[in-house]
């Protein structure tokens, strides 16, 4: 990439001569705005779990993806005001977090175009947060490496639109709050203990105690461990802090 302009191919990327887009995954595409695909193999690529087998999976564009996701939401950020380099760090790792480029992904159906093995299939791959957050990334990637930056940053935000117009990282989480509100007043880092488990396992509630030594401690219930230490600490941070 240079000065905007996409990398001319990278023969090492291709999977294979013969590889090409299904019909669905192309109209997929279009649907982005990426009516010419280019080098279909590295698309492919973007798309295709290890469990799938063949030589490339989608790990390098990932990691590609992932740092150029984080440029194009932090001069989004930049671009939009003066909010000070704690609160745009705030937004940032939010934004660019594995939770959000799975719920980006959900929210465009990147799902049923995922290169998966039977067997990760059959165990869910195409509804867990990793997978999806992996391939959104690497499918910016793809982008990057056949179209360039600039239309690169236009489909972020494209699909980042609504989480950036709205609240997304404006309020950071109750158990960070927590955190440096305890060691910005010199206090013992929080403990979290599950005080009760109940009912069954599909619908099962967990109470959780959040204490700070020398300062107190609160409760709070939820249907997850770490929805319940969440509440904890928000319950700690209303009471003491």
């Amino acid at each position: 990439m240079v000065h905007g302009r996409a990398l001319e191919p990278d023969r090492g990327y291709l999977l294979s001569e013969a590889a090409s887009l299904s019909p669905e995954t192309r109209a997929f595409l279009a649907r982005l705005g990426i009516e010419t695909p280019g080098n279909e193999a590295l698309w492919l690529e973007a798309l295709t779990h290890g469990s799938f087998g063949g030589p490339r999976d989608y790990e390098r564009l990932e990691f590609l993806g992932d740092r150029v996701l984080g440029l194009a939401i932090a001069d989004w950020l930049y671009e939009q005001g003066d909010e000070t380099e704690g609160k745009l760090s705030q937004r940032l790792n939010a934004l660019v977090s594995r939770q959000m480029c799975a719920r980006q992904a959900r929210a465009i159906g990147l799902a049923a175009h995922i290169r998966l093995g039977k067997q990760a299939r059959d165990d869910g791959g195409t509804d867990s947060d990793n997978i999806l957050g992996d391939v959104m990334e690497a499918l910016l990637g793809a982008s990057f490496v056949t179209r360039g930056f600039e239309p690169t940053r236009a489909l972020v935000r494209t699909i980042w639109a609504d989480a950036v117009s709205g609240r997304v990282g404006h309020h950071k989480h109750p158990k960070s709050a927590l955190q440096e509100w305890a060691a910005g007043n010199r206090r013992k880092m929080p403990e979290y203990e599950i005080i009760d488990r109940s009912g069954p396992d599909h619908a099962a509630v967990f109470t959780v105690r959040v204490s700070v030594g020398n300062v107190g401690e609160a409760e709070a219930s939820g249907p997850s461990k770490q929805e319940a230490e969440k509440r904890a600490a928000a319950a700690f941070m209303e009471k003491f802090a």
